[in-house]
C-alpha cells in the first residue's frame, strides 16, 4: 500500500499530476483546488489513498492526513466514489465540510456534481457521529459561522462564487439570525 509520496511534479494532466519519486513517475489524482496551486518541478509531498480494484490501480493525493481521513470516510458511504469524494473536498474548506455534516445540513454536499439530495442526506446521517473523531485541521471544529444553503444560494445567484459567499457570511455577526439581514450584511462586506 502506497500511503505517502514526496517528489517533483513532472506533468500536470486533467485532474492529476505525475510525481517523480526516485526516477519513478506516479500518477496521482488530486482535487481541483490543490491542482491549481501546483507548478512544474515543484517539490511536494502527498498523503495518498491507493484504490485497488480488478481493473484499476489509482492513487489519490492530499496535502495532509486530515484531508485523507475525510476522503476515506466519504468513500465508506454507499454511492460515493473517489471522483465524488474529491468533488466534495473541492467545494469548501475542510472545516466548512465538517461543520456542515456535524450540523446535519446536507445542502453543501448537494452542490457536488453526481450527489443528489438523498445521497447527501445519507452522507450526513452516516458521518455525523464520526466527523468529530477526525483530526481537526486547525484544532477546533465549528469555530466559524457557516451560512445556510439558502443564504449561500442567494449570494451565488447575485454572481458571487461559493467561496466568496461563504467568506462573507462567515464575517457576519453571529447574533444575527434573520436570513435577510445576514444576506444584507454579507453584501455590505462584499461591497467593500
Amino acid at each position: 500500500m502506497i500511503s505517502y509520496l514526496k517528489g517533483k511534479i513532472k506533468h500536470k494532466g486533467g485532474g492529476f499530476v505525475i510525481l517523480e519519486v526516485n526516477n519513478i513517475g506516479y500518477q496521482v489524482f488530486i482535487s481541483p483546488l490543490l491542482y491549481a496551486d501546483l507548478r512544474f518541478d515543484q517539490e511536494i509531498e502527498f498523503y495518498t489513498h491507493q484504490q485497488v480494484r480488478e481493473d484499476v490501480l489509482n492513487l489519490y493525493g492530499f496535502r495532509n492526513m486530515a484531508e485523507l481521513e475525510l476522503f476515506e470516510l466519504l468513500l465508506s458511504i454507499s454511492g460515493i466514489g473517489p471522483r465524488s469524494a474529491l468533488g466534495v473536498m473541492s467545494i469548501a474548506t475542510l472545516d466548512d465540510i465538517k461543520e456542515s455534516i456535524s450540523r446535519g445540513d446536507p445542502a453543501l454536499l448537494t452542490k457536488v456534481s453526481g450527489i443528489g439530495r438523498k445521497t447527501a442526506e445519507r452522507v450526513v446521517l452516516e458521518l455525523r457521529e464520526k466527523i468529530g473523531k477526525l483530526s481537526a485541521s486547525d484544532g477546533k471544529l465549528g469555530g466559524g459561522q457557516l451560512g445556510s444553503s439558502d443564504e449561500i444560494d442567494a449570494l451565488m445567484a447575485l454572481g458571487y462564487s461559493l467561496s466568496q459567499a461563504r467568506e462573507a457570511l462567515n464575517g457576519v455577526d453571529a447574533k444575527i439570525k434573520d436570513s435577510g439581514e445576514k444576506i444584507r450584511q454579507a453584501l455590505r462586506r462584499l461591497g467593500k
